[in-house]
């Protein structure tokens, strides 16, 4: 599986290649194919032909879903249905103008905090769009000029250099020194070396393309002209952005399972009206009377709180994790954090500190290791024990010489690598700026792909203290060994490179990159400053030179990094290394931090069937050399095992799968197309920000769990009271009146479910698995339990209306159903605060929020029965000291309950250890 654009001819002119890939075409081959003069471009009149051809060199933007449609779909959520029909009915034929009004106001509140919450739709392709280029330099009618870049079409010959912005796709016509940063398409953490010469292979990589430049990648060095062979929706970056588009939002566990267990309450509800009002009006009540109780039944049995606690509960997580580094987009998936059981790591600024470190150096007979990390220059090299200590100077001298990038407090300028050795020599005592400024060059041969080395020359004196021209190299060791005659030896001076050597020099080099090390070599050379040319061609001067050293560079891994996987590993998360460097760094740097399993590249994972990818997953480690392609197959082999997927990215090329993924986890750093497809954004780009973030999951799903539960013994109550009113004629079949059942949702259900929701988790989330998405919130042997509770609720609040009604009263009854019924949902909440320990323990009310809720609600309730004002709009009525403790009694029922429940449970816990 190669990348996804076919770089093809595609000019309409009769093609040279027979449809081969652009990059394996030579530059005159690709002129031909095109259809264009080198020198004079394309003339005018062909580029108009091409444009409308082609069409504008631009992204096709993203159509973002209008407001007032996001607001009419808040709607088909049955149970706002339910309410706004409830509501209507309440103002005709009912005529109940206060309840109606709640009702529809209560629908309206659940949409607009919906839509609130849900923000703004996808705008990744959109982003994509406004990332192109503004400008472009490009050769038409023999001329250069500046044109808009959404201008460019298949043909032209565009001019770019270090700082500019590659406008559009194309295979390089030259190329002087020429680097480019395509991470954010590759994955690559260095800057890809490009040249003109061609790549054989239409599957190649498109990360080892070297001789084609791609739209929106970052000229770091040299300059160079190209013909553009794909612009717009045609580009790689177009392709990603199709796929970007393709990509449906992931619906999260928790949405599933609240979809599920609507639609159960929906069934249970409405068959347990419908056989209400069968036999209200088989008593011969009146259509009203029935459709009043109807009201009220629908009101009770609808958990009108539900999604408003649910979203309030989420709310509260996305701003703990927003403390801890972690902003999150869609509440929703919040919760789902808490399941993530696959986390597919991006390696570059994740798991590593996105900064190239020099960890270890060879000299003749010597090897030294060297502290610290990143462009810090505190750190010591450090020798053998044993071992005399000797002047570095002139080992290190090349490495600011032949350089040209600037570290200043930890922060560089220039190319990493180049940074990596300039801090390497901080640490043994050399200072850049005044090296440079003391020794500035006289000449130079900049690095080239070629010949894989750099060079400088500058005037000083040799050892013995004559004037001299010095020649410092640095570049691929296998290209300074070839041209080497000598090799510095600290303690006896020059020594034959000879075949011995050789062959130490190339074991060295093959140790330190087995290790997934990038190795880099220095070297140097006299010269008579009288014999010297400047200006003369100065590669074939850069032979017989004197080997210094070797030196080791990785970008290291973060600090807290291995410490978080093994964290995730005891929770049961597979953690697993995506990059775009190649294997045996990848393979090294994974050792180091503890991922295990296989190393496979892009291409071996692409070329597995899909049966092949669903058995093999599982012992896969780490996946080097990927494209946008593979890490989207990853996502979906993973899916399809039943894994709940985390996706990490901050590349354009990541953006697809970051979206597919249940978790897309975007870098504070990345690019705003993949920040606009996740839904999570890491402010600090941290590994172990991730691992906080899933126990906060874990943690905010185990309080919605416990409210939800809570919750649905509420609604079997309300169920069970109302059914039961009706089949017994206790109350005219209304045991409560719809204000009445309001105020009890409100009051208790909704304000002590923001109580246990903000309550601190459970002990030990992480040292268990993660929960399976299919394993619903509700169990058999947990419904069986909170059908039973409000059974219990409901044989308690009617006896005592039962009673009440005979002796005092229906208004007096219906007020003490409605006191009893709180009390049973207040104290079954205490009881809900932990699924073992026993409510009278001293954590119960160990938590502040918790206590503020219960207190609240139980001060409310009281009110409802004291204050004139719920007398008028509730009809509740003032109770006496003796119906209050009836009251009380009766609910401690539940409390009774719930601890021989416990201790059961207790009991039977301790004999299975």
């Amino acid at each position: 599986m190669t990348s996804g654009v076919t770089d093809t001819p595609r000019s309409g002119q009769p093609s040279a290649a027979g449809g081969l890939a652009w990059h394996t075409l030579g530059a005159d081959q690709v002129l031909q194919s095109e259809g264009v003069d080198r020198q004079r471009g394309l003339s005018s009149a062909e580029a108009a032909a091409r444009s409308e051809r082609f069409g504008p060199n631009k992204l096709a933007a993203g159509r973002a879903e209008p407001r007032w449609h996001a607001f009419v779909r808040q709607y088909r959520d049955p149970m706002q249905l339910v309410l706004l029909a409830a509501g209507i009915g309440s103002l005709y034929p009912l005529k109940q103008l206060g309840t109606g009004i709640l009702l529809i106001l209560l629908t309206l509140f659940n949409a607009v905090e919906g839509l609130h919450q849900e923000g703004k739709a996808a705008t990744a392709v959109a982003a994509l769009q406004k990332s192109v280029i503004i400008k472009a330099r490009v050769r038409r009618d023999g001329q250069l000029a500046d044109i808009a870049a959404e201008q460019l079409v298949p043909g032209d010959i565009v001019s770019i250099e270090a700082g500019d912005v590659v406008p559009a796709d194309g295979r390089l016509i030259s190329a002087a020194t020429l680097e480019i940063d395509e991470s954010a398409l590759t994955g690559e953490s260095l800057p890809a070396a490009k040249g003109t010469e061609t790549v054989p292979g239409a599957g190649t990589p498109l990360g080892d393309r070297t001789d084609m430049v791609y739209l929106n990648t970052d000229i770091t060095r040299g300059s160079g002209e190209f013909v553009v062979t794909a612009t717009g929706m045609a580009t790689e970056v177009g392709h990603i952005s199709g796929m970007l588009a393709e990509q449906r939002d992931v619906t999260t566990p928790l949405t599933r399972q609240m979809d599920r267990l609507t639609g159960q309450i929906l069934v249970i509800a409405g068959i347990a009206l419908v056989a209400s009002m069968a036999l209200n009006l088989a008593r011969g009540e009146t259509f009203i009377a029935v459709f009043n109780a109807a009201v009220a039944f629908v009101i009770a049995a609808i958990p009108v709180g539900l999604p408003t606690v649910v979203t309030t509960i989420l709310a509260w997580g996305t701003q703990q994790l927003a403390k801890a580094g972690a902003i999150m987009k869609r509440l929703a998936s919040t919760e789902t954090l808490g399941s993530t059981s696959a986390i597919n790591s991006d390696k570059t600024g994740t798991l590593t500190l996105n900064q190239m470190t020099a960890v270890q150096m060879t000299l003749v007979g010597r090897r030294y290791a060297i502290e610290g990390t990143g462009y810090s220059t505190d750190g010591r090299i450090t020798r053998v024990a044993g071992e005399a200590d000797i002047p570095l100077d002139e080992f290190l001298m090349p490495m600011v010489l032949a350089s040209d990038a600037v570290v200043r407090a930890g922060e560089l300028i220039g190319d990493p690598t180049e940074g990596a050795l300039v801090v390497l020599a901080a640490k043994g005592g050399i200072d850049a700026v005044s090296t440079r400024e003391r020794y500035p060059r006289i000449a130079e041969l900049p690095f080239d792909a070629a010949y894989k080395l750099m060079a400088t020359f500058h005037r000083m004196k040799d050892g013995s203290g004559h004037d001299v021209v010095r020649c410092f190299v640095k570049g691929a060791p296998d290209q300074l060994l070839a041209r080497a005659a000598t090799v510095l030896d600290a303690d006896t001076g020059p020594a034959p490179a000879d075949g011995e050597f050789r062959q130490r020099y190339l074991a060295e080099n093959q140790r330190l990159g087995e290790q997934g090390l990038r190795v880099m070599g220095t070297a140097r050379k006299d010269f008579d400053p009288a014999a010297f040319d400047p200006h003369a061609d100065l590669l074939p001067l850069v032979t017989g030179l004197e080997l210094l050293a070797l030196v080791g560079i990785v970008d290291p891994p973060r600090p807290t990094a291995k410490a978080s996987i093994a964290t995730a590993k005891k929770a049961g998360i597979r953690v697993r290394m995506i990059t775009g460097d190649h294997a045996v760094t990848a393979a090294a740097v994974a050792r180091e931090l503890g991922i295990d399993g296989t190393v496979l590249t892009g291409a071996e994972f692409g070329a597995m069937s899909d049966q092949d990818a669903l058995s093999k997953i599982d012992d896969v480690g780490v996946i080097a050399r990927v494209n946008p392609e593979h890490k989207v197959r990853l996502v979906d082999v993973l899916t399809r095992e039943g894994q709940i997927v985390a996706m990490t990215g901050d590349g354009v090329n990541d953006a697809p799968a970051v979206k597919k993924a249940d978790i897309g986890i975007a870098m504070g750093t990345g690019t705003e197309v993949t920040q606009e497809a996740a839904v999570m954004i890491l402010t600090d780009d941290n590994f172990s920000t991730i691992i906080k973030a899933v126990e906060l999951g874990r943690g905010l799903y185990d309080n919605l769990t416990r409210y939800i539960r809570f919750q649905m013994a509420g609604l079997f109550g309300y169920i069970a009271t109302f059914l039961g009113a009706s089949i017994f004629n206790i109350a005219e079949g209304i045991p409560l009146l719809p204000l009445q059942t309001l105020w009890v949702s409100f009051t208790m259900l909704s304000i002590q479910s923001v109580g246990l929701g903000y309550s601190k988790p459970a002990a030990g989330l992480m040292d268990r698995p993660p929960l399976p998405p299919s394993r619903p919130i509700l169990t058999r042997g947990i419904l069986i339990w909170l059908a039973s509770v409000g059974l219990l609720m409901a044989t308690g609040t009617l006896s005592v209306i039962s009673w009440a009604e005979q002796a005092h009263g229906l208004a007096v009854a219906r007020t003490m159903g409605m006191v009893t019924f709180a009390l049973f949902i207040l104290f079954f909440s205490i009881e809900s605060k932990d699924e073992r320990d026993s409510a009278f323990s001293l954590d119960t009310f160990s938590d502040k929020t918790f206590r503020v809720t219960t207190s609240g609600s139980f001060v409310l309730l009281i009110l409802s029965t004291v204050l004139g004002i719920f007398h008028t709009v509730m009809h509740t009525v003032t109770l006496d000291v003796p119906q209050w403790l009836i009251c009380t009694a009766v609910a401690l029922s539940v409390v009774v309950a719930t601890e021989i429940r416990k201790a059961l449970r207790r009991r039977a816990a301790a004999g299975a250890s």
